[in-house]
């Protein structure tokens, strides 16, 4: 089975924590990257709004070949108790069938979003396998 690492990150913490899983479980990378990258106060304040509604941003597009991967392991900041909105938009890009791991950090690393993100991953067909909350 190949595993996916996903990985969005405004600050770095989630990338170096998502490359670091990668190369111990030699799996390939993929970072998410919004279409236009967000000045530091319209991240943390519009995008921070954004992300308690579930609107997704705008991401660059995802050259990833899908079919290829069984397991697909997100890594990603929590912004206000919510993934933030280019999150959003790439769980809406999972194909059908594919097992989800998810760790979230946050600064408390007791995210209250498992709930939301197990249902965004189940109305895409896929396996929410686990969940963890990391304190960044």
């Amino acid at each position: 089975m190949k595993t996916l690492v996903l990985f969005y990150s405004y600050t770095g913490h989630s990338k170096k924590l998502a490359q670091a899983y990668a190369e111990k479980e030699s799996a390939d990378v993929a970072e998410i990257k919004e279409q236009e990258r967000p000045g530091m106060l319209k991240a943390y304040l519009a995008g921070c709004f954004a992300a308690m509604r579930g609107k997704p941003w705008p991401i660059m597009p995802l050259s990833i070949e899908w079919a290829a991967y069984d397991n697909i392991k997100f890594f990603f900041p929590i912004w206000a108790s919510n993934p933030p909105p280019a999150v959003y938009a790439a769980l809406a890009l999972l194909p059908e069938g594919k097992t989800i791991k998810i760790t979230a950090l946050s600064g408390s690393g007791h995210s209250a979003c498992k709930a939301k993100v197990e249902a965004l991953v189940q109305a895409k067909g896929c396996t929410l396998e686990g969940f963890e909350d990391v304190k960044a």
